[in-house]
């Protein structure tokens, strides 16, 4: 293994950077830029079982240190992402990718899960439990442990390849829903979704976003972002994807210092579409700063 190298899940990474699914579309479009394989993977479009057009406009709110966001899951579909946008994909990356899941019901996750758990391309499947379970009055899988050991329980009996599951940071206790979904078969917990936020117009006196609230990303969060990652290591056996404003080569050393295996960049993409091929060369730079000769050495190295 190099100096940048870790180990996912039992799959090995050149190094822990990961574009977040939602800012990195399904590669193609930034292997236009550069080329995307010098990246450790990446997560895919958030895909549910059937195509969905997302929310109404506006979608984005500008705020400081960071944005809002409720683009609603916008996506072709399980069908079309395998036989369009995977075919196309294979054609700039070389990596096994990690697929995103969303889905409004357990069978629904099950089922898109099955599907890509088939694609040769696809190395693990990141499930989003924060999404509204429409079937439940609304509520989302992942406020709960419960909801949460559900959705592992039900993909897990359907697919051969590791499972982690994304976490939303819209709760009171993060450590117990992390342990649920442990304990009912995750591979891997990743961590911080967006935080729900809200922009109001001035002069409208309306919210900004035609969904009234979204989910809330950017530098601003990477404080919160620590704090659960460094609570959730700290109690599970499994390994810890960790994100939430991660925008330097610094931030990935705090963060896996606080228990992340791999770290996942997300709004910065958006900033700067380069972003993660500069945290990359970056890093070798920032580890001799601070001493460290390889990064898998220091996954969850503050006590």
């Amino acid at each position: 293994m190099g100096r940048l190298s870790v180990n996912l899940c039992g799959i090995e990474l050149d190094n822990p950077i990961i574009p977040a699914s939602g800012t990195f579309g399904f590669g193609y479009e930034f292997a236009e830029l550069y080329d995307i394989n010098l990246l450790g993977t990446f997560s895919f479009k958030g895909t549910t079982k059937e195509p969905r057009f997302g929310n109404p406009t506006p979608r984005i709110a500008e705020c400081k240190n960071g944005m809002i966001n409720a683009v609603g899951l916008q996506n072709p579909g399980v069908e079309k992402v395998i036989s369009e946008e995977l075919p196309k994909l294979k054609k700039c990356f070389n990596k096994k990718v990690m697929a995103n899941v969303s889905g409004f019901a357990i069978e629904d996750y099950a089922y898109t899960c099955e599907m890509l758990d088939k694609q040769e391309q696809v190395g693990w499947l990141e499930v989003n439990v924060s999404c509204p379970n429409v079937h439940g009055g609304g509520m989302s899988f992942g406020t709960s442990p419960e909801a949460a050991a559900e959705v592992t329980k039900a993909v897990k009996k359907v697919t051969t390849k590791p499972v982690i599951i994304k976490l939303s940071p819209n709760v009171t206790d993060i450590v117990s829903i992390a342990k649920a979904c442990e304990d009912a078969g995750a591979d891997g917990i990743s961590l911080i979704n967006t935080l729900l936020g809200m922009r109001i117009d001035l002069r409208t006196k309306k919210p900004v976003i035609a969904n009234k609230m979204g989910g809330f990303s950017g530098d601003a969060i990477f404080p919160v972002a620590v704090r659960m990652v460094y609570q959730v290591a700290n109690a599970v056996n499994i390994p810890v994807v960790g994100m939430g404003g991660v925008s330097t080569a610094e931030d990935v050393i705090e963060i896996m210092l606080a228990g992340a295996t791999a770290v996942e960049v997300g709004a910065a993409n958006l900033i700067n579409p380069y972003a993660c091929r500069d945290i990359i060369n970056d890093l070798p730079k920032a580890m001799d700063k601070y001493k460290i000769n390889s990064l898998s050495e220091i996954i969850g190295g503050c006590k």
